[in-house]
């Protein structure tokens, strides 16, 4: 047994975790040593008691680690640990990391560049459209959206991460084969094939409860640059993440809502308890190019314009690129009225398809 399939099983062992786990590797030196250790030597590390004791000496009566591993290659999932290069850098310096990461799909250096963006189960329509907005503009700048495919705004922050042709990555609260919710089985697939992982560092066949989902929410915040609150009652696992974004030191963004609505008092109560207030997926971006990070976002290739485009709109939006294009060169290009132009450009901008910049330019988001 190497160590990779020792810190498997360690994660698989019930009452066990990440934490304890660490003490008796600073103690041990190593997964296998702590497997092969004995009742005694395990009991004289700090947290560990005789019960968890006994279960890691007798780890195989608890691990099926051959047929969880068999399982995992048949399904086309991968398992990493710390001891793997691709294990996200950000999960290293948790305080608790995940002992292994469960991966349906790939994980690419792209994705060290995240934003996790979060929300209730229960939606209106202005929050779907806002995570969907905001997913969209964010994955098509090149940041990897990270949500936990929960009912609601977790599902369209993935599906506007998608519709960008951006990536996307799923945190789960179970285990990989006991997906939940399981009518997002097929965004998840969508996700895993080419656009992103879904992850869980969960077992297999673990079920979701009160439990693993706050253990989720952790990764989420730990993974991502900031965390954003699109639509959340006063208590939420939205505002979890939120709390655990603000422990961490990652800046939480909120869109506000309508005073009378509870659907927006979480994020109304974040922003009046210092959250940034954003409008748009512009303001998260300045924010982000003014921090220390080292950032280097792609803008990706602008998605095709939406076929409700009329014939103006269109001729107008075909004389853009992304170069930045002067008024006079679009009116000559269009060959429509300047009058025309100017109302066309500022329906395309409220459409989010173009940006302006000084000049009067233009460009393509």
């Amino acid at each position: 047994m190497n160590s990779r399939e020792a810190t498997i099983a360690l994660n698989m062992l019930p009452k066990i975790g990440p934490i304890r786990v660490r003490r008796l590797l600073e103690r041990l030196g190593s997964a296998v040593a702590i497997l092969k250790a004995s009742e005694s030597n395990l009991t004289q590390t700090n947290g560990i008691g005789p019960e968890t004791a006994r279960i890691i000496s007798h780890w195989e009566q608890h691990v099926d680690l051959n047929k969880e591993l068999e399982d995992a290659k048949a399904r086309g999932i991968s398992i990493i640990t710390q001891d793997d290069s691709d294990y996200p850098e950000a999960l290293r310096h948790m305080y608790d990391p995940p002992l292994a990461l469960y991966v349906w799909g790939k994980l690419t250096d792209k994705d060290k560049h995240a934003i996790a963006i979060v929300g209730s189960r229960r939606t209106t329509h202005y929050g779907q459209q806002a995570a969907l907005g905001f997913s969209r503009e964010l994955a098509r700048s090149g940041l990897t959206i990270i949500s936990g495919l929960a009912r609601g705004i977790d599902s369209f922050a993935h599906r506007g991460a998608l519709e960008a042709k951006g990536r996307t990555i799923a945190v789960i609260g179970s285990g990989l084969a006991q997906l939940y919710p399981p009518e997002n089985f097929k965004l998840a697939e969508e996700i895993a094939n080419g656009h992103g992982a879904v992850i869980s560092e969960f077992p297999l066949q673990q079920r979701p409860d009160k439990k693993t989902f706050p253990m989720r929410n952790r990764i989420v915040a730990a993974w991502s640059t900031g965390v954003l609150v699109v639509e959340c009652p006063k208590w939420s696992g939205s505002i979890i993440t939120a709390n655990l974004g603000i422990e961490m030191g990652k800046t939480v963004y909120a869109v506000p809502g309508p005073i009378d609505r509870p659907t927006s008092a979480g994020c109304n109560q974040l922003i009046r308890d210092g959250a940034s207030l954003v409008s748009s997926a512009d303001d998260i971006l300045e924010d982000l190019e003014s921090l220390p990070l080292n950032f280097d976002l792609e803008v990706q290739p602008a998605a095709s314009p939406p076929k409700e485009l009329d014939r103006t709109e269109q001729c107008v939006f075909d004389a853009l690129s992304k170069e930045e294009t002067l008024i006079d060169h679009i009116v000559s290009s269009s060959k429509l009225p300047v009058s025309t132009v100017v109302t066309t450009l500022l329906k395309l901008e409220m459409k989010r398809l173009i940006r302006q910049l000084p000049g009067p330019r233009y460009i393509l988001r």
